[in-house]
């Protein structure tokens, strides 16, 4: 029996696994995307139902998910979900969830033990949950053997000394102290600003907006590329109109001059963009359209990637 909760390609010499915890309709659309009118929506249903949208119900389908990479003999996590027991009041669907995380990674074969490096994108709570397990009360790092690579410009914003996001938001004090003070406790985070080489394949960049320390990973192997966006997308509406920001974005200004500045690197240099959120293929081509862009091929998942992303039943 297939396991679709866990999903494989290779680009170049790097090894690129999907874990989906959890993808179903869940935000009403226009909440999630406040600038895409319901037209825009029907206008482009061919391309965004079932797998991104749901128009019976008007609501944006998302997902929660992990990027596993094997790159240069190590093991590379980018995000790691909203964790179990967590106190998020803010967020009745986080709030105390308790979902089978470590047992897919372990059926994608990644043991606690083994990842080298943890990438936390940005520091939200659906990004950095399972940076760290509850043991006998007390949070501990989940994978004890980790790098845990975090944006020091979120660290400031979302940690102590700022307020913990200048106090505007329960759910930040209680996602650092549970996800990520403990982290730093064990002496386990390395704080990057500017950008951050993790090997000769990946590269850590900023995107400001979303967060203060939004970034993005750059894949490079081999001639194929790839960029794991983070929450710089949330729905491929926001490639048919990138102005259009989520309602998470803290500075929407700076949000959307990053979307755009990614959204033509990726167009120009073939890059398979990979949204923490997406459902679906969960990850797309992304083509110019005049100054506009549209949609590409999605990825194709347990298949090598030769010459450009291999297309499958959820083709654009």
């Amino acid at each position: 029996m297939v396991d679709e909760s866990v999903q494989r390609m290779v680009l170049g010499d790097v090894e690129i696994v999907r874990v989906v915890d959890w993808v179903g309709p869940y935000p009403p659309a226009r909440t999630l995307v406040p600038g895409a009118a319901a037209e825009l929506w029907r206008e482009h249903e061919e391309q965004l139902a079932p797998a991104h949208w749901d128009p019976v119900t008007d609501r944006a389908v998302i997902a929660l998910q992990t990027w596993v990479l094997r790159s240069g003999g190590r093991t590379v996590l980018v995000d790691t979900g909203v964790g179990n027991g967590r106190e998020r009041p803010g967020n009745p669907f986080f709030h105390r969830r308790q979902d089978d995380y470590l047992g897919r990674l372990a059926r994608a074969g990644v043991a606690p033990e083994d990842v080298d490096i943890v990438v936390n994108t940005h520091i939200h709570g659906d990004h950095v949950g399972w940076n760290t397990r509850d043991a006998d009360g007390e949070w501990v790092p989940t994978f004890p053997r980790a790098r845990y690579l975090v944006p020091a410009a979120d660290d400031a914003h979302f940690g102590p000394a700022n307020g913990y996001a200048n106090g505007s938001r329960p759910d930040d004090r209680l996602l650092y102290e549970d996800s990520v003070a403990p982290v730093h406790r064990a002496g386990q985070v390395v704080l990057w600003d500017g950008g951050h080489r993790i090997d000769e394949n990946l590269t850590l960049e900023p995107a400001p907006g979303h967060t203060p320390g939004s970034s993005v990973l750059r894949l490079a192997s081999g001639g194929e590329r790839a960029v794991f966006v983070g929450d710089v997308l949330h729905n491929p509406v926001q490639i048919l109109r990138p102005d259009c920001n989520s309602c998470f974005c803290a500075d929407p200004r700076q949000a959307a001059a990053s979307r755009r500045r990614i959204l033509e690197r990726a167009a120009d240099e073939r890059e398979l963009v990979v949204p923490a959120h997406f459902g679906g293929a969960g990850a797309v081509e992304v083509r110019r359209a005049g100054a506009a862009f549209r949609l590409g091929r999605w990825a194709g998942w347990s298949l090598r990637r030769q010459g450009g992303v291999a297309h499958d039943s959820h083709g654009g």
